[in-house]
């Protein structure tokens, strides 16, 4: 099939999902928006060029915990929605700094939670974002945000399945063996279906969001290849191994058989109410096999992501081919994330120069 045509069907079948998904975290945001300062509508609309809309969500999630720090620390229980650009203006530093002391243990929602850097760093982002937009367009007359320092963030190690943990990870989900008496209840219903995952996250390194959105239209078994729909929302081709292949194929064959699937329905993977499964669904069957196989470590579709780009990095040594089918925009994100087995790589080639040749000692 010619490549451009190839492309326009998966755009087209695909587009519906993604649509759907953008217009409910559009409605999300505009719910979010009507509890914080009428300012905020201006800064959302204002990055919506460049922004996705889950993105921009999650601004908004974030500045609504911003603001309620503001609102009863700094302002005296001043209404959020009542905050203007003159009281963001009054923000200081230290305020700033104060805020990101607070995240370590705040309660919100009638709930005590707690960030760690990561997510700190993360919120601070959205704050600065925020101050940069009004400072650009003269609307405040200073950014303090620019004298706050982000917090430091510490290497995190990779949590990942070794070979051995990756085998019965997918021997457990084809037989069930450890599973409570009410999973295994609907195991023989969804093992085929949960291999197939599996199997394509081990396999491609693919993301959660991007299994999620696949339809049946997405894959080619001439090719061994499918198609994704990438962060941003651009397409790209991947291309899957016969182990991968095969269990897609048993996957399309059992759904092939299945009188009750909506012709309607394009998804690929399927609940078990026949409606496309929801990443939630994805995370918690990940969950109950790897607690089974391995149950020190805490595994996730991305842990299954990161098993995968573990084991390519070390099969190719090859950081750029790494980045490329995982879709890291920047090379040095992954080679962040897989530095670490560069060690392997030392350790490999210590014997590979040699310095007395049998003919040198003759």
């Amino acid at each position: 099939m010619c490549y451009n045509v190839y492309m326009a069907r998966i755009s087209k079948n695909n587009s519906d999902f993604y649509q759907d998904r953008n217009l409910k975290n559009l409605d999300r945001i505009d719910r979010l928006l009507e509890e914080l300062p009428p300012f905020c509508e201006d800064f959302v609309r204002g990055i919506e060029t460049r922004t996705s809309p889950l993105t921009r969500l999650n601004y908004v999630y974030d500045l609504r915990i911003f603001f309620d720090y503001l609102s009863r620390k700094k302002f005296r229980q001043k209404p959020m929605t009542e905050l203007t650009l003159e009281d963001l203006e009054a923000v200081t530093d230290t305020d700033l700094e104060l805020y990101l002391s607070y995240l370590s243990n705040y309660r919100f929602a009638g709930k005590r939670l707690s960030c760690d850097e990561r997510a700190k760093a993360r919120k601070l982002s959205a704050v600065r974002s925020m101050f940069k937009y009004f400072f650009n367009k003269g609307l405040i007359e200073s950014n303090q945000t620019t004298k706050v320092a982000t917090p430091k963030l510490h290497e995190k190690e990779i949590i990942r399945l070794e070979g051995s943990e990756v085998s019965s990870l997918l021997d457990t989900a084809e037989h069930g063996d450890g599973l409570s008496d009410h999973a295994f209840g609907y195991h023989e219903k969804t093992k085929v279906r949960d291999c197939a995952i599996l199997t394509l996250f081990l396999g491609t390194g693919i993301r959660i969001s991007e299994l999620v959105g696949l339809n049946n239209e997405s894959i080619d078994f001439s090719n061994n290849s499918f198609v994704v729909t990438r962060k941003g929302g651009n397409h790209a081709i991947l291309y899957f191994s016969e182990e991968v292949g095969d269990a897609l194929a048993a996957y399309l064959a059992q759904k092939e058989s299945d009188p009750r699937i909506p012709p309607s329905e394009h998804a690929l993977f399927l609940s078990l109410q026949y409606k496309r499964i929801s990443v939630r669904a994805v995370e918690n069957l990940v969950k109950k096999y790897a607690k089974i196989v391995t149950p020190l470590k805490k595994i996730t579709p991305h842990k299954l992501r990161s098993t995968y780009g573990t084991a390519l990095y070390r099969e190719t040594g090859d950081i750029y081919i790494v980045a490329d089918v995982l879709g890291h925009r920047d090379v040095n994100t992954t080679r962040k994330h897989y530095a670490a087995i560069t060690e392997d790589h030392r350790r490999s080639v210590a014997d590979a120069v040699k310095l007395h040749h049998p003919e040198d000692e003759s």
